[in-house]
């Protein structure tokens, strides 16, 4: 099946920013976010994502806080953070900057004091005593019941009501394979009658990607994972992007080190990939698909951040890795060797159990990548094919590279390097 709808344009080449309001500033609140907002945009980022920016339930709560995903109003403004006017102007703000701005959407569930519990019992699953009930595991929210069409419209009108109210550009929809499908499609139907949106799912299922622009690449992160311990090799994370390749036409995958889940239940990138945590952020930002960076990854941010309660991160006046995510970002932005539709070329290296290596084409553009996934210093690699010839520049190093079809690269362990074309 062909992907009916089309995506926007402006997310060809672009990246996602993970916004954990909470935890961000001492404030915790919207207009203390707004200050980091020239900072990130100098970084690169364009497309803001908001976690939940909807109140939180007090019965059955989480820790002193709560979750952000428990929500008792689909339409109205966490306190917190402050008001919806103040919500209004961060999203003007940031539209005034160049940014696109997202939010998070939690469709399956709500916490237990939800205003719909009081008035529409029947919008929920019930069990068989009558009592709201939850099949995941999670002690503080209840399963909203999808076979019921005035749930599914209230939904609908209430995804709606941010989009004329203030202005936002998409969806990120929490674990959207747990609501059925053709919801998924009304709503996109029905919202996109007021603006051409963006929509991003956490799920891993293909055939979401009937409604969805972009999914979740969790089995990328587990197999690398999984490659840091020594249980798999690099073939195996090859056999899984292959796999999405075979995804429908127009369908592109999200890449991570890190994002709020990850962070606060399974340890921070350094505790997951060690050394290799700038090697794998490189492959996020250079492979076909999305980068997502998570608040405080360009610090670089090595704590695990509390999940219901206040634990903010500790910033400081110039982020180590923002230079680097910098000329990622921005390489991705100019070159359209690395937006959407472009050739894609795997390149052989005489070293293919560590390193990765890969070349982009779009018209005159191309970005070479190579990655040195091992800790083996002095590995010289060759790489051939005519697509290559062509004068480069290092985007960290600025070192020009004048390429016919051939080059070598002895590269140290845990190196990238990434060239970009230029006339």
């Amino acid at each position: 099946m062909m992907k009916p709808f089309e995506t926007v344009a402006w997310s060809s080449g672009a990246n996602i920013y993970e916004v954990n309001i909470r935890q961000y500033t001492s404030e915790g609140t919207f207009n203390a976010f707004a200050t980091h907002l020239p900072r990130l945009r100098d970084m690169g980022v364009d497309i803001l994502w908001l976690m939940p920016v909807t109140p939180i339930s007090r019965e059955g709560r989480l820790g002193k806080l709560g979750s952000y995903y428990a929500c008792s109003s689909y339409v109205e403004i966490n306190p917190e953070f402050g008001t919806l006017s103040d919500f209004k102007a961060l999203i003007k703000q940031a539209h005034e900057l160049g940014f696109k701005l997202i939010i998070d959407w939690v469709a399956n569930h709500t916490g237990f004091d939800h205003e719909w519990t009081r008035v529409n019992r029947d919008w929920y699953v019930l069990d068989a005593n009558g009592h709201f009930t939850e099949k995941y595991g999670w002690k503080d929210v209840i399963d909203l019941d999808y076979s019921n069409n005035n749930m599914r419209e209230a939904m609908i009108n209430a995804m709606q009501y941010w989009i004329n109210e203030c202005d936002i550009d998409g969806f990120r929809c929490d674990m959207a394979h747990l609501v059925p499908l053709d919801f998924w499609h009304e709503a996109r139907l029905r919202c996109e009658q007021h603006k051409h949106l963006f929509w991003l799912a956490e799920c891993e299922v293909p055939d979401y990607h009937q409604v969805f622009d972009v999914s979740y690449a969790w089995q990328w992160m587990h197999i690398t994972e999984r490659y840091m311990n020594k249980q798999a090799a690099l073939v195996d994370i090859l056999h899984v992007l292959d796999q999405y390749s075979h995804y429908l036409p127009g369908a592109r995958k999200l890449f991570f080190t890190a994002n709020h889940d990850e962070n606060s239940w399974n340890g921070t990138e350094y505790e997951k990939y060690g050394a290799a945590a700038r090697a794998f952020a490189v492959f996020t930002c250079t492979w076909p698909g999305l980068p997502l960076i998570y608040s405080g990854q360009e610090m670089p941010n090595k704590k695990r951040l509390l999940f219901f309660e206040k634990d903010e991160i500790e910033w400081v006046q110039q982020p180590l890795l923002h230079s680097f995510y910098q000329s990622l970002l921005l390489a991705r932005r100019n070159n359209k060797a690395l937006h959407s539709g472009s050739k894609f070329i795997k390149l052989e290296t005489g070293a293919d159990e560590e390193v990765l290596a890969f070349l982009q084409v779009r018209d005159e553009h191309k970005v070479l990548t190579l990655i040195n996934l091992s800790s083996i210093s002095r590995i010289k690699c060759t790489i051939e094919n005519e697509a290559l010839t062509g004068n480069y520049v290092n985007i960290f190093s600025g070192i020009t590279h004048d390429i016919r079809n051939t080059a070598s690269f002895e590269l140290q362990g845990w190196e990238y390097v990434v060239l970009e074309s230029r006339k």
